[in-house]
């Protein structure tokens, strides 16, 4: 397996990839809203490749942490695996990849919404924890978690803005 950074002839297979994996094409369509922003990552959008073919995706993308200052922090979402391939690896290997990515750029933290049974086992904690609010009170509290990187300060707390891609505004 090769995890690289997605290119655009990967697009078409990370769309089916996507309405496959979650069963509709919202978070297709999140993708394709994000590319077309300034909160887009290229480096930071990762596919794994298995024998030339697609069977996993993940996008790290730029949201605003805000307090007294504002700060553009990374939020994971989504990261899928082709539905015959998960509960391999696939899934761990672009979540590694991409913190590891994160850290060596410098990202303070990265955000985001996720299953909590699952994504502590890569350092994800509570979001609450650091003082970093979700943008609402409908996130459940376990699942809106941080993991924070190696250029981390106390200074990077405050409330979660989600760009209008992620239809929150």
């Amino acid at each position: 397996m090769i995890v690289r950074p997605e290119t655009p002839s990967d697009f078409e297979a990370i769309d089916e990839l996507l309405t496959s994996a979650f069963g509709q094409a919202d978070e297709s369509q999140l993708v394709r809203l994000i590319r077309a922003s300034d909160n887009y990552v290229p480096d930071l959008t990762l596919v794994a490749e298995e024998n030339g073919q697609v069977v996993g995706h993940i996008m790290f993308s730029y949201i605003t942490l805000k307090n007294d200052e504002e700060f553009r922090v990374l939020s994971l979402a989504p990261m899928a695996v082709t539905p015959d391939r998960q509960k391999s690896g696939i899934g761990a290997a672009l979540v590694e990849a991409g913190l590891e990515r994160a850290d060596d750029r410098r990202e303070p933290l990265v955000n985001l919404v996720g299953h909590p049974t699952y994504y502590p086992r890569f350092g994800f904690e509570p979001a609450g924890r650091y003082g970093i609010e979700p943008p609402s009170a409908d996130f459940p509290d376990d699942a809106f978690m941080v993991q924070r990187l190696s250029q981390y300060s106390e200074r990077h707390r405050g409330r979660v803005v989600y760009p209008p891609a992620f239809g929150m505004t």
